[in-house]
């Protein structure tokens, strides 16, 4: 018998299992979460349940308007691609204090493994600089000083000043 697991539960656990097999992946096409949907069958319902895709694309989305849950289980990392949350993540406001993964409770027995990878593992780990746009600044115009004396360039600058 089909268990009861809900649609959000299931696109998360989607995107966790991806996550633990391409561990060198940043993140995935929605294309890519739905055929790992298919291939895991979670929810254990053929044919999948219509809304998983919709949940992937903007309901468990962190970082878009919510519409009409506000679940944060999911990060988009640009368009048309996910990968899960991370407590750090800059999510749309209206979407605080949204579930981010499945209760324990909630999941059958045999995934509580992923949420244990995802609590010690994945939640918390160094973030990528590459993927963040405010980070990936960093050292940024560092050759201006490389052959300058701060001091000597500001008193230049200064120079004329009454």
């Amino acid at each position: 018998m089909p268990n009861k697991m809900r649609v959000a539960d299931e696109v998360w656990l989607v995107v966790a299992s991806l996550h633990q097999q391409h561990a060198d992946r940043e993140d995935f096409s929605i294309g890519e979460i739905m055929k790992q949907a298919e291939l895991r069958n979670f929810s254990e319902v053929l044919p999948l349940r219509s809304s998983l895709k919709m949940h992937a694309y903007l309901h468990c989305v962190a970082n878009k308007a919510p519409n009409p849950g506000r679940y944060r289980m999911l990060f988009e990392t640009k368009p048309g691609y996910r990968r899960l949350f991370r407590p750090r993540d800059v999510y749309h406001p209206d979407r605080k204090g949204g579930k981010v993964e499945p209760r324990r409770q909630e999941i059958p027995q045999a995934f509580h493994g992923l949420l244990e990878w995802y609590e010690k593992e994945f939640a918390h780990a160094e973030a990528d600089s590459s993927q963040d746009p405010l980070t990936s600044l960093r050292g940024l115009g560092r050759e201006i000083w490389a052959s300058e004396d701060a001091d000597e360039y500001v008193s230049t600058l200064r120079a004329g000043w009454k």
